[in-house]
This record gives C-alpha cells, structure tokens and sequence, in this order.
C-alpha cells in the first residue's frame, strides 16, 4: 500500500531549529523567554487591529482563561456553539457555570444569529438574568455571520470570545477572526494551520486585559519578592521552546493558509460531477476561510452510499478522513445543558465528512484522494 495520507499532519517550515537552538543555547527552555515574547509580537503583527496576544499550554487554556477574566462562576450560565469540539464548552464547566447551547445555520455551520437572540431571550425568561458570554466557533476555519451575531451581543450587553481555534487566518470582511469581541481563541495543536507541538493562544483588546491574562497563566503570582497569592491561578504558559517552534511556522503561515485555500477549490472542481457530494464552501464573498478541514456532504439518497461507507473506503486505500462533530447538545456528558436547536448541526453530523488538507496533501496525495472518492 502506498503511503498513509494523513487528514492534517503539521508541515516545519525549516526555520524552527534556529529559535530552538538559541532556547538551549541560552538556556532559555521555561515558559518564559524571547521566543515567547517573540511569538507573541509575530502573533500580535498578524491579527493586528491593535490586539494584544499572551502565549499559552493550549486552546483550552485560552478559553478558560477568558471565563476566568469575565468573572463566569457557578450558577452563570455561558451560550456555547454546539456544532463544535468540546475544548469549546468545556472550560465553562471548569469554572462552574452551565453552557447553553445554540445550534447553527446551514449556509455556514456556524452559530445561528436568530436562534441565538431567541436563547438569550428565553434564559433571561427562565433564570431572570442573562448569560454572561457567547462564544461562537469558526468550524473548520469557516467565518460565522460575525456582524449578525455582534449585534446580538452588543443589543443584550453580553461579551463575545471568538473560538478561532481553526480560524487561524481566516478574514470576515477583510478582518481576521478572533478580532470583533472582548476575546479571540487561537490554537496551535499538531494538526492546526500552524503547530507549536501543543499551545494556543488568547487575543486581548488591550495591553492592560493582556497583563492580568498573563497573571492568571502565571499562578496569580503578586509582584513581591516572596510568593503572594491573593487570587487562583493557574500554570498555562507557553513554553520558549514550544515558542520557538511557533517562531518558525510563522514565516510560513501564509502559504499554508493558500494551500489548504487551493484544495478546497480543487476538491470543489474534481468532486463538482459527482452527484450527492457537495463541497462546503464559503457562502459570501466577504468570507475567506482557511479551509482549515475541508468538508463535503454525502446525501445518501443521491449516492448509494452513507459518508461513512465512504470513510471506510478510503481509510481502505490508505486514506484518514474523518466525520464531522458530533454536535455537544447531544454529547452524553452535556445531555442536561440547555440547548436551543434546529436540527442544522444533527443532520450535517449524519451526512458530513472531512478530507486530507494539510500541507502535506501534495498534488499526487490529492489526486489519489479524489480517485478513491470516484471508484
């Protein structure tokens, strides 16, 4: 058998072993350090719109670290994307409070604006009290209606934290996500736009908000010269090795976002004639997604064949794919949140697939692919 094709494997760019050998070189290798600092000034060049960027352990850290900041406690409640991984939800849980799950549009997969208004509506009917944030979640690098859903939360006063965990890159309006609300969520996992091996990060409004982030990630450590606690916090810096590992990916984020970009076309051209297979793509003009994951659709009806006999089929030929998220409403776990749904995010879970993306997938690993979906 020919070579394993992974579905998104991380791509090094050549340039890591320079930052990480000046960490060991200096001796720099704790969750401090010039290349998280570095790091942090590459992050904050690329997001831009005067944002502040803190390095941190993961994506998870990022979102709890945002509940933390926007004081959510037990009895809170937090209005999560359901069409999502559970890093998104679960950190409201780690403070005590309840999310309240909102399902999505179909031409996104994202957060539905209207069902979104009808939730807040309806919590504030049943708990007398709004809840405490939104966190919308660009779902395999695909924009949300972001203008819907911050007038929304700019109507009912309620903060947004933007899960761009798989966003990185993409643009709404020519802005990139993680920039519209008080809070955006990056990540770098093995199998993201870019890697630092495990990491992510927390984009900030402001210089000061990044400073009592970084307190936080940093055991809440008082500036004495002894250790003063006078609040919790936690240990969730990045490393300056891991920090230097994200030094080098930076230099070529750009061409990875233009290659996963370049397949989500391709796969739209070579699977156009084939009925019952769509390729989701973005549905406004104003929407650039990285395509961090590219999906398509499988309608049965139209096929033969269920998305998972054909997961099966390629994971015969050597090829990973992978089923789209099971929505949380329906996680086991979260069978007693609230949850607000359309039947949007069930029926995309039952029909959808995800495709090889990375970087790896070069044009004889695409083309392999497409045959396999073909036969």
């Amino acid at each position: 058998m020919a070579d394993r094709i992974y579905l998104c494997l991380a791509h090094m760019s050549g340039n890591e072993m320079k930052y990480i050998q000046e960490a060991f070189d200096t001796n720099w290798v704790v969750p401090l350090g010039p290349n998280v600092n570095g790091f942090e000034d590459d992050l904050e060049q690329f997001v831009g719109e005067d944002k502040k960027v803190v390095a941190l352990s993961a994506g998870t850290a990022a979102v709890h670290l945002s509940m933390v900041y926007l004081g959510i406690k037990p009895g809170d409640e937090v209005i999560c994307q359901s069409f999502t991984f559970a890093a998104s939800c679960n950190p409201i849980v780690y403070q005590g409070a309840t999310p309240v799950f909102v399902d999505s549009e179909e031409a996104t997969w994202n957060m539905d604006p209207n069902l979104l208004e009808d939730a807040i509506k309806d919590r504030i009917k049943i708990t007398g009290k709004k809840p405490k944030a939104i966190v919308p979640v660009y779902l395999y690098g695909m924009p949300a209606y972001v203008d819907e859903i911050m007038e929304v939360a700019r109507h009912y006063d309620i903060p947004v934290v933007e899960d761009a965990a798989e966003g990185f890159g993409s643009k709404y309006k020519g802005r990139i996500c993680g920039t519209f609300g008080e809070f955006g969520i990056m990540s770098f996992n093995g199998n993201k736009m870019i890697t630092t091996s495990g990491g992510g990060a927390l984009i900030c409004p402001d210089e000061e908000v990044k400073k009592k982030i970084m307190f936080y990630a940093t055991q809440a450590r008082e500036p004495m010269p002894f250790y003063l606690h006078k609040e919790i916090g936690y240990n969730y810096r990045m490393s300056n090795i891991c920090a230097g590992i994200g030094r080098g990916q930076m230099t070529v984020a750009e061409e990875h976002i233009r290659h996963h970009q370049r397949l989500a076309k391709a796969y739209q051209r070579e699977l156009a004639d084939i009925e019952g297979i769509t390729v989701h793509l973005a549905p406004e003009d104003y929407m650039e997604s990285n395509y961090w994951l590219n999906t398509i659709i499988v309608d049965e009806k139209k096929t033969g064949y269920s998305y998972e006999d054909l997961r099966l089929k390629l994971e015969a030929k050597g090829i990973e794919s992978r089923p789209l998220w099971k929505p949380m409403h329906s996680q086991p776990v979260y069978k007693d949140a609230p949850a607000y749904v359309n039947g949007v995010s069930e029926k995309l879970f039952a029909q959808g697939l995800c495709l090889p993306s990375g970087p790896m997938v070069d044009d004889e690993a695409f083309q392999r692919v497409v045959r396999a979906i073909k036969e």
